[in-house]
């Protein structure tokens, strides 16, 4: 994958109530960094490590939830952080998403505030398959068949159920909380087992699978539009520029000029150009699904491009044509990330992909992910609706990567039905669950962004991106972003009370 292969998304806080002897427990459930999803877009790549206190310790989980004859069992990384912790005060699970589990959140973070004044021990769960939590011994196919969100959700289970046991938390309430593919996972914790869960915060939560998930770069085009409605008709016409000279092997050195392209630009097929285009694209996509996101204590870089820099860059004539603006933002993003060009040939991202050691380059969540979206999700970000602003790369280069990837089917139908059966899609039965969104950020679109009842309320947060509430807070923060956090509070408490 490029940098920019990789969305992405965080976590939030919590609250409590204490009712006689009943301690309540709270879960937060979170995407480090992201579905986020089907193109997994490289907020991760742009990570570095940060020091933290946390020490890594290690859980004994079963490797299949669903067959009483799998013995097999593996170690699942987690880690505690019990400074505010007071004795019968809560407990905050923060669930891991689609990449390794930051402990950087053990020390960052709205739900620390919570914690603080809370006095609550915290905990963070990696996903199985994803950071140091290898239930297997390679990446395999094979091995890949006991990735899912209902395995994930399994650990969950069993991993509360196991704590609580062993650390005297038996009586308390527990409450999930997620952003983005976590959020999904926070939900439907809440929904498949109620018993063990009180509620649930699903913070940017895609709950609905698609297959085809146009609407994400519809999004794109809205929050571009909200900067200025000019810029994304220049984004789109340099786009389409673009995509006219990718028909003409003449401009293929002009091109890997202009992009800061690793090897010299050769197209041989349909998935090569659309495998550049959409490259390109996802430095727009990214911003937009991040714009203004408080995510420097992550380790992430380039935080300070906003839809506002963009937008500035593709209006300023003084750079040339919209294409010649268009390639400068792609050198922006390269000097941004320390990158000297760009790997965008398809036939490397495919081997890349295809590696299945542990040590292979997209083992730290390029490989899992989209596996995952081959299997249960699709949200393939395809340009098949005329209300975006880019071209090129439609549903049927999406597919086409389950088959040579994994080999699997390229007819995911059938996958995404069951998903929706399993967890009811935008049709969420249950209760005590409440669904915050960004209006900027793209993922909304598969979100509850309305309530659905009084007990399963959205808080949909106009101005805002990608897990936006569940960042720290800071000064400039929009006013409706910090009430947002008040009403989730607000509903958090009310509900532990119940």
């Amino acid at each position: 994958m490029t940098e920019n292969q990789f969305h992405s998304k965080m976590a939030l806080g919590c609250t409590r109530l204490q009712k006689d002897s009943v301690v309540l427990v709270i879960v937060l459930a979170c995407v480090l960094c992201a579905p986020c999803s089907a193109r997994y877009r490289s907020a991760r790549r742009h990570e570095a490590p940060l020091e933290s206190a946390a020490e890594e310790q290690w859980f004994i989980q079963r490797l299949d939830h669903f067959n009483g004859a799998e013995t097999r069992v593996w170690k699942q990384r987690y880690f505690v952080n019990d400074t505010f912790y007071r004795p019968g005060g809560p407990v905050f699970l923060m669930i891991g998403g689609e990449g390794p589990a930051n402990p950087a959140w053990m020390q960052y973070g709205t739900w620390l505030l919570y914690a603080q004044k809370l006095g609550a021990l915290c905990l963070l769960l990696e996903h199985r398959f994803y950071g140091k939590s290898h239930p297997t011994e390679d990446l395999s196919t094979e091995s890949l068949r006991f990735l899912s969100s209902r395995q994930a959700l399994a650990d969950l289970a069993h991993f509360r159920s196991v704590t609580a046991e062993t650390r005297g938390l038996t009586n308390n309430k527990w409450v999930a909380f997620g952003g983005s593919y976590p959020g999904s996972l926070a939900a439907w914790f809440r929904l498949k087992y109620p018993q063990l869960v009180h509620a649930s915060v699903a913070t940017s939560a895609p709950v609905h699978a698609t297959v085809n998930f146009p609407e994400y770069l519809e999004v794109v085009w809205r929050s571009l539009a909200a900067e200025n409605p000019e810029c994304p008709l220049v984004v789109k016409k340099a786009s389409d520029t673009l995509l006219a000279r990718l028909n003409d092997p003449k401009t293929y050195d002009n091109i890997t000029k202009d992009f800061r392209l690793c090897s010299k630009l050769q197209i041989q097929s349909k998935m090569d150009s659309a495998y550049l285009l959409e490259s390109l694209a996802g430095n727009f996509m990214d911003v937009v699904q991040y714009n203004e996101d408080n995510r420097a204590f992550e380790g992430v870089v380039g935080t300070n491009i906003t839809i506002k820099v963009l937008c500035s860059m593709m209006l300023d004539s003084s750079l040339g044509e919209p294409y010649d603006r268009y390639a400068a933002v792609a050198r922006l993003m390269q000097s941004t990330f320390s990158q000297t060009c760009i790997n965008t040939q398809y036939k490397s991202y495919i081997q890349d992909m295809s590696n299945t050691s542990w040590s292979g380059p997209e083992a730290g969540g390029g490989r899992q992910w989209v596996y995952q979206t081959c299997t249960e999700f699709g949200f393939y970000q395809s340009t098949d609706s005329p209300n975006q602003p880019f071209s090129g790369f439609p549903l049927p280069y999406h597919l086409q990567q389950c088959a040579e990837i994994y080999n699997l089917s390229t007819s995911l139908d059938d996958a995404i039905q069951q998903t929706n059966e399993e967890y009811g899609g935008y049709d969420i039965r249950t209760t005590r669950i409440v669904f915050p969104n960004g209006s900027t950020d793209p993922w909304h679109a598969l979100g509850v962004t309305q309530d659905i009842t009084s007990d399963l309320p959205a808080v949909f947060i106009k101005g805002t991106a990608h897990c936006a509430n569940m960042y720290p807070a800071r000064a400039g923060d929009l006013p409706q972003l910090s009430l947002a956090r008040d009403h989730i509070f607000i509903l958090l408490q009310k509900w532990l009370a119940e």
